[in-house]
Parts: C-alpha cells; sequence; structure tokens
C-alpha cells in the first residue's frame, strides 16, 4: 500500500511530530528511542500551514511567501533535532519531512500502516489536534507528556526579563 508521500504501507515507522515545543521535543527523543528498540525508521514531520490559514491564502496566494514559510519550518524541524540530540541521532535511519496541512491529518496520513506508531507531545493548547489523532488514529498511538519543571519555577519563569539574559562585563 502506498500512500501519497510514497513512502510504502508496509514499511515499520515510527512518525512523530515536532514543532519545537518541550512536548513535542520530549515526542521526538521517545520516537528515536522506539525507533532505535524496534529497528524502525524515525519519520519526524513538522506540519505547517500559512500564517492566515489557508482559506485566506488561496484569496491571495504568494509563492514567495509561502516558500519562506516551508523554510521556516524546515529550519524549525532542524533546530528540534538539534534541541533534542545535538544534530541527527546516530545509527538511526532518520527521514524529516516538511508537510503543509493541518497537524492531525498529516500526521495520520504518514502513520497508516498497521505497525506504524505515532508519536504526539501532550502539552499545549494542541489538545483538540491530540483527541483527532487518538480518535482517528489506525496505528498505535503514543502521548508523550511535556516535561515537568521543578516546584517553583514557572512562576520564576513568568518574572524573566531580557535585561536578566543581558551580556553582564
Amino acid at each position: 500500500m502506498m500512500s501519497g508521500d510514497g513512502v510504502s504501507g508496509d514499511d515499520k515507522r515510527v512518525v512523530v511530530g515536532v514543532n519545537g515545543s518541550p512536548a513535542s521535543l520530549a515526542a521526538l527523543r521517545a520516537a528515536a528511542a522506539e525507533a532505535r528498540s524496534g529497528g524502525r525508521r524515525l519519520v519526524a514531520v513538522y506540519v505547517w500551514e500559512p500564517p492566515e490559514g489557508e482559506v485566506l491564502y488561496l484569496r491571495n496566494p504568494e509563492r514567495i511567501w509561502a516558500s519562506y514559510w516551508k523554510e521556516q519550518a524546515r529550519g524549525r524541524l532542524d533546530r528540534a533535532f538539534n534541541d533534542a540530540f545535538g544534530g541527527t541521532p546516530p545509527g538511526l535511519d532518520v527521514e524529516r519531512k516538511v508537510v503543509r496541512d493541518r497537524p492531525d491529518r498529516a500526521l495520520l496520513a504518514l502513520a497508516d500502516g498497521p505497525d506504524d506508531l505515532l508519536v504526539i507531545g501532550a502539552g499545549g493548547h494542541r489538545g483538540r489536534v491530540r483527541r483527532r489523532i487518538q480518535n482517528r488514529a489506525e496505528s498505535a498511538v503514543l502521548t508523550v507528556p511535556a516535561p515537568s519543571l521543578p516546584k517553583g519555577m514557572r512562576r520564576r519563569l513568568r518574572r524573566v526579563s531580557p535585561a536578566d539574559f543581558a551580556e553582564v562585563s
């Protein structure tokens, strides 16, 4: 069975949604561990849409801006690998994909094989996406929580200002 991206549905893959959030970085690390332990290919996916949404974009399509947004998405996916592993993890078959679509639809289309594992982060305002994926997935879904902060850290982080990061001479 071939999906629209040319990847065989019979291949055993670990598909992970990445957006750079702490939950998605935790999901990326968990997906890499699952891929390594199962001898599977890791497919990391950054899904994007035009900032104003597809409907407004279609009213006034601008290919230069769409190309710019796609490159920004590609850079964010690369930064996620750098943040999570310091680059591409050695010893893994890794495929990086940047897809223009809704996150739930893109991830479900890529993790369409019965032996696939779909890994998503559980955090932030994307609970709606997580619920859609869990309700419609034909593959197994692993939901990874965001790492917790030490007690009192959130309160201290709220009070941080840019001056706190200024270089002291």
